[in-house]
């Protein structure tokens, strides 16, 4: 058998499931072989009941029995092994580089176990044994194995350096406590290593710590790249479509271009062909009055051609041809004028586009903004969300507090922003009269107020219905095409610059630029007065749709 056995290799003697030299080994009806454990939990989780190795399925769960022969043989290859692994063991003894090795050894060094602090010697098992067994030796301080033992030293005294001077922040001898350091704070090696582990402790903590914020800092630039790619892939995909509008557009001009051409051709053959219908007609007539011409002019009968002579001599009516003719439809500018009418078309798609994108980008900084109630003069109404304000026929008693507008019409929103970009959107809608904007925080609140840049206020107006300006100090007319059922207001603070938009229209309606800020500024609204109920409608914080830009996109006709 053990000759037998020398002729196996380790892999006939594991286990294909634990991977582990096979443990009562059992033969399954197809030839296999495994732990019995193993393939009983393996049976045990697993239905149907299958060889892990050839995959052959049994109806019943096999009767297994320990297989006593290669049982036999797997110990006998298990106790070679531990032989084998104890032979190997006791070679791993050497000194390998970058270990310790034993100072006693001649010739072959062994790896050193232990270091004496005292001899400042290091010793394998066998020559460390004295230190273990004799009683001298006994009260010598041994450490686990270290080189330079010698650098442990006082290198003045020749003592052993177990003491710390926190004075001069070095280690020191027994005597330098008496001569050089006699003055100073010494304290043992073992209270310094204690509190210098601790403030290690302390600076990998903090170590950790930036580590950690900069493995953030890599997810939140690797989320900025994500972000990046997004809009990178939206701005491609509304590229394709706009240029695609685009391209159709100039496809269907130059269609229309063509079919304008033919159409004039098709008149002009139709013109033609009416000509020699009318011409062929006449000929016919002609050819007939010939044939009964030559028919009298062969005629013996005197009378019946004298009869027939005045009615055949004259020629039957027909056109004066003489001064029709077919011309030519002249094309001369055709094409000219369809290339400007689309050139105009297309710049005024491409600005509309242009806005639309740029509405597009001020609203990815959207934020939620409501009302406070104690900047609110006393007439005006405020919804209990602080969504909505109107102005209100009576005065409420509210609490004169310097926050508070108590003669114009206006109140300000809870946030304040002092730094970025910021946007939101405000129904007007059914509104005669309103004024929307952002002011600073040391506005003047009391009295009768200006609205200006000069007075820290950058807004917009409607008033008699269709009458809007910037108010700019002095005042700009605003010309709108179209009268805003929603109006985007959007700043960036370290750009200086207030913009205002028609939301459903992607129109800018005015941009107040090179503004200086350096308060902290309010959204500013004021319903106006309700003028007798023909300015009831409240103005109202929308949410904003940031999902519009590229419906508009798809909705383009050029």
């Amino acid at each position: 058998m053990s000759a037998a056995s020398c002729l196996l290799t380790e892999d006939q003697f594991l286990c294909s499931i634990c991977l582990d030299v096979f443990t009562d080994p059992v033969t399954t009806p197809c030839g296999h072989n495994f732990c019995k454990i193993c393939i009983t939990e393996h049976w045990s989780t697993n239905v149907p009941y299958q060889c892990p190795n050839c995959k052959e399925v049994f109806q019943q769960r096999p009767e297994m029995r320990v297989n006593t022969f290669i049982s036999e043989m797997a110990a006998q290859f298990r106790q070679s092994a531990q032989q084998k692994a104890s032979s190997s063991s006791s070679e791993q003894q050497v000194s390998k580089p970058g270990e310790v090795p034993c100072d006693v050894c001649t010739g072959t060094k062994l790896k050193a176990l232990k270091s004496c602090l005292v001899c400042l010697e290091s010793y394998c098992e066998t020559h460390l044994e004295p230190h273990l067994t004799r009683s001298g030796l006994k009260r010598h301080q041994l450490i686990d194995p270290v080189e330079n033992l010698e650098g442990r030293m006082c290198l003045k005294h020749d003592k052993l350096l177990e003491l710390f001077c926190k004075t001069d922040q070095m280690c020191v001898c027994m005597l330098c406590t008496v001569l050089d350091h006699k003055t100073h704070d010494v304290v043992p090696l073992r209270e310094e290593y204690e509190g210098k582990k601790t403030e290690l402790g302390k600076t990998e903590a903090e170590i950790q710590q930036m580590i950690q914020k900069r493995r953030l800092k890599i997810e939140e630039i690797k989320h900025s790249v994500e972000l990046c790619e997004e809009d990178a892939d939206r701005e491609i995909a509304d590229g394709v479509q706009v240029f695609t509008a685009l391209k159709e557009s100039v496809e269907r001009s130059q269609a229309e271009l063509m079919d304008t051409i033919k159409e004039e051709q098709r008149k002009t053959e139709k013109q033609a062909e009416g000509f020699i219908k009318e011409l062929e007609q006449e000929i016919s007539e002609l050819k007939k009055r010939s044939t009964e011409v030559e028919q009298l002019s062969r005629s013996e009968d005197h009378l019946h051609l004298l009869q027939s002579f005045t009615s055949l001599n004259t020629a039957p009516p027909t056109k004066d041809w003489t001064e029709v003719s077919v011309r030519p439809p002249s094309y001369e500018g055709t094409v000219r004028r369809a290339v400007s009418q689309l050139e105009e078309t297309l710049n005024k798609q491409m600005k509309k586009l242009l806005t639309e994108a740029e509405l597009k980008r001020v609203q990815q900084s959207a934020v939620d903004v409501t009302l406070d109630p104690d900047t609110a003069q006393p007439y005006l109404i405020l919804s209990d969300d602080g969504k909505q304000v109107k102005h209100g026929a009576v005065e409420k008693n509210l609490p004169n507090n310097p926050e508070r507008f108590d003669c114009c019409a206006c109140v300000l929103a809870k946030q304040s922003f002092s730094s970025g970009r910021f946007y939101y959107e405000v129904q007007v809608k059914g509104k005669t009269k309103w004024d929307l904007g952002v002011a600073r925080e040391s506005i003047n609140r009391k009295g009768k107020i200006t609205l200006s840049p000069q007075n820290g206020y950058w807004t917009i107006w409607l008033r008699n219905e269709n009458e809007y300006k910037a108010l700019a100090g002095p005042d700009i007319s605003l010309s709108l095409k179209s009268r805003p059922e929603k109006v985007g207001v959007f700043v960036d603070y370290e750009e200086g610059l207030v913009s205002f938009y028609d939301v459903d229209a992607a129109a800018l309606i005015y941009s107040f630029t090179g503004c200086s800020f350096t308060e902290k500024l309010y959204p500013l609204f004021s319903p106006c007065n309700n003028d007798g109920g023909k300015n009831s409608a409240p103005l109202i914080i929308s949410p904003v749709n940031q999902a519009r830009r590229s419906s508009l996109i798809r909705g383009i006709v050029f």
